[in-house]
Order: C-alpha cells, then sequence, then structure tokens
C-alpha cells in the first residue's frame, strides 16, 4: 500500500470531518451529521483561496486514511523566518498502527523546507498523551507553553 498525498477536495469533507470528531475532544466539537454543516463548507472555500493553506489528505488504495491541515506563517521575528504550523491531524481508525502518521509529517516537513521554512511547528492538547509521544518520537520538543482564550 503506497500513500498518495493531494490537497483535499470538496468531495473529501465528509471523511475528514468524521475523523476530525472520531475521539474523545473531537466528538464534542465538531458536527459529523450530513449534509455538512455550512460552517465547514466556507471554511473549506476559505482555505482553497489561500495560498498559504493546504489541507492535505492522504488516499491508501483510493480511500482516504488521513488528514492534516499546514498553514505557512511569515513573521517579523528570526529575521522575517517562514514557518510551518500544522493543525487537526488525524488517521482514520482502520488504518492507524501501519506508519501513515510518520508518513505525513515527513511529507509536511519536506513541504516546509521547499517554501524555505525555519521550523515547523504544531499544538496538540495536553490529553493527547499518545500524539505527545509520536511527535516526540519525530523529534518535536515541546519548547514554549501553549495559551488559548475562549471567545
Amino acid at each position: 500500500m503506497e500513500p498518495v498525498f493531494r490537497r483535499a477536495e470538496t468531495r473529501d469533507l465528509t471523511v475528514i470531518i468524521a475523523m476530525l470528531a472520531d475521539d474523545v475532544l473531537g466528538a464534542g466539537r465538531e458536527d459529523s451529521s450530513v449534509p455538512l454543516n455550512k460552517a465547514y463548507l466556507d471554511a473549506f472555500a476559505a482555505i482553497e483561496r489561500d495560498d498559504n493553506q493546504f489541507l492535505l489528505v492522504v488516499e491508501c488504495d483510493g480511500e482516504v486514511a488521513g488528514c492534516l491541515q499546514l498553514s505557512f506563517i511569515l513573521g517579523l521575528s528570526r529575521l522575517g523566518m517562514w514557518r510551518g504550523q500544522v493543525e487537526s491531524v488525524r488517521i482514520a481508525a482502520a488504518f492507524r498502527g501501519q506508519g501513515l502518521g510518520e508518513k505525513m509529517l515527513q511529507w509536511v516537513i519536506e513541504a516546509c523546507r521547499e517554501k524555505g521554512c525555519g521550523l515547523v511547528q504544531l499544538h496538540t492538547d495536553v490529553a493527547r498523551k499518545d500524539a505527545i509521544r509520536f511527535y516526540e518520537k519525530l523529534g518535536f520538543k515541546a519548547s514554549h507553553a501553549g495559551m488559548k482564550l475562549a471567545l
């Protein structure tokens, strides 16, 4: 099974939203009902229009097996450095444990290198202990304290 990495299309949204909702945290904040909530369609359209956004899906044997969002962020700090921000990393339950997550992050790292990014960053909920171990295994370091303010 050779995974295929590609930009997500509208037809993938139902599967992507189902993956986002397929855990304890996601179940409480996502709406996987069909037809899809218009908010997802609007967000997808905005992502498609933005050259610095990439909604990735990985296919295995023609089936969407994983997804993530990669945002390229340019800042003034660090001499105007580009950075890659990774969000919403998910692997469908039937495909977990096959190394797809690692392959997806390797794809991200290479895409960030090609863009000229100086670093790749991500956030994960502190309750996701397995995810934290996974990212650490790939070389990510918990170098900053993340904070949020719900609005």
